[in-house]
């Protein structure tokens, strides 16, 4: 089998500058090989230090047993302010506990049920659609699993298919976004006080005016039939009146347009790149897709049947450990630290790399490859407890987890179900980190039917 493609590093030693530019195109590939293999790196720059961490033991010190001693950085979410504005993803401290204890009961107990039939209704819509495309001819993936992904969102959100008006124009407006977001904002590198202007592109704040208008739109439409007495059971309207436990309040208007942009950022984007990258991972290996399509035969179409997709559900770990969705996450010391030995200055950056760490060569065995039976093997479970964090880890894991795995793997069983998928070999994807890790230029694959 040919080894899953894997970003090339930059050379040990660079400028400042050069960083800089390395770091502006694709953040994976800006890094060095060491990192592969490092427990603990220090980068410095004029303007702040960074450390990225590997070693499973202060990983679990920042994010589960001193989590708001390491809140999430400002320099990460400067350019996501534009789109996601005070949503439960970029704050911190008690407002972002208020939100969590708003938000949490939504995903709790038998929502992930209750969200099934939504998500069964989006996979059986895709396949639909993508059966004049399965004539053997070279599609690029990536556009058909952001569609999908997409109408997963707005049928689990809001009850609707994204055939709906405002659901197709909200779709075209976030990919109209993702074209113009630049992969770091130029003020993550800079401190200064909020008041300081932001270096934001026109097309980038204008496409997030346009799609937090259209999300109101749809949260206006919402309120009047819950107000009526007839909106739908959906996350929707669980968020929209879902109070805090604390206080007796909910969300205000534009708090629920904030709570909405980030599940639809973290819940469409995140998910679609997954997606891709277990058809594509599976068109490499014909054997673990024959495994995937005989369980697929099999599956009764039931909430209950998920259970029994488990060749389905290590594929799916498996893509998420060598492609995870979101490649580093970044903390801040609110204080002095000393880790492993090394003395962590008050502000420092903290970057948890899930992509360095599930390649991670001192604990994963042929970290590399795709070997979807790992996570039957000694090593494989030992790593899942310690290594493993697609969904980040501690307090702010995500929310939405079980969700994105209940998709992940519904989704996979029906394409695979219902297709074959070949490479192409004259287009290899080159792996790199935009909003999240993502083809250069597109995944291209064969399909035909099964």
């Amino acid at each position: 089998m040919t080894r899953p493609p894997k970003p090339d590093h930059r050379p040990e030693t660079v400028s400042l500058w050069q960083h800089l530019r390395l770091f502006r195109r694709d953040i994976l590939s800006a890094q060095p090989e060491k990192l592969y293999r490092a427990w603990m790196a220090e980068f410095r720059t004029p303007f702040f230090r960074s450390f990225l961490v590997n070693d499973p033991e202060v990983i679990k010190t920042v994010l589960k047993d001193r989590p708001d001693d390491f809140p999430k950085s400002e320099r990460v979410g400067v350019g996501l302010r534009p789109l996601l504005g005070n949503s439960v993803f970029l704050t911190n401290g008690e407002e972002w506990k208020r939100q969590r204890r708003i938000i949490d009961p939504a995903f709790e107990g038998g929502r992930l049920k209750s969200a099934f039939p939504a998500i069964l209704s989006a996979g059986e819509a895709a396949v639909d659609r993508l059966r004049p495309l399965a004539n053997g001819a070279t599609v690029d993936v990536e556009p058909i699993t952001s569609h999908l992904a997409a109408d997963v969102i707005f049928r689990s959100l809001f009850s609707i298919p994204i055939e709906d008006e405002l659901a197709t124009r909200t779709f075209e407006a976030f990919r109209a976004h993702q074209r113009s977001q630049p992969i770091v904002n130029l003020s993550a590198f800079l401190s200064g006080p909020n008041w300081m202007p932001k270096l934001f592109r026109k097309e980038t704040t204008e496409t997030a005016e346009e799609i937090r208008g259209l999300i109101a739109k749809l949260v206006e439409r919402r309120a009047d039939r819950i107000a009526k007495g007839s909106a739908p059971d959906d996350l929707a309207t669980k968020i929209m009146t879902m109070k805090d436990p604390e206080t007796g309040e909910g969300f205000s208007s534009d708090e629920i347009v904030d709570q909405v942009a980030i599940f639809f950022l973290a819940g469409h984007e995140t998910s679609a790149a997954a997606l891709s990258w277990a058809l594509y991972l599976l068109a490499l290996d014909p054997e673990w897709q024959e495994r995937l399509r005989d369980e697929a035969s099999e599956f009764s179409g039931e909430f209950a049947g998920l259970s029994k997709l488990a060749v389905t559900r290590d594929v799916f770990r498996e893509t998420l450990r060598l492609y995870p969705p979101v490649p580093m996450m970044v903390r801040e010391a609110a204080q002095p630290e000393i880790f492993r030995k090394r003395p962590v200055p008050k502000s420092s950056q903290i970057i948890v790399s899930p992509w360095h760490l599930h390649r991670q060569n001192r604990l994963w065995g042929d970290p590399d490859e795709f070997r979807p039976d790992r996570w039957s093997s000694p090593n494989g479970k030992e790593c899942s407890q310690k290594a493993y964090l697609p969904f980040s880890a501690g307090p702010r894991v995500c929310t939405g987890a079980g969700f994105a795995m209940m998709e992940g793997v519904l989704l996979l069983s029906k394409l695979v179900g219902a297709f074959a998928f070949e490479v192409d070999n004259s287009r290899p994807p080159v792996p790199v980190a935009q909003l999240t890790v993502r083809s250069k230029d597109g995944i291209f694959l064969k399909i035909r039917p099964a």
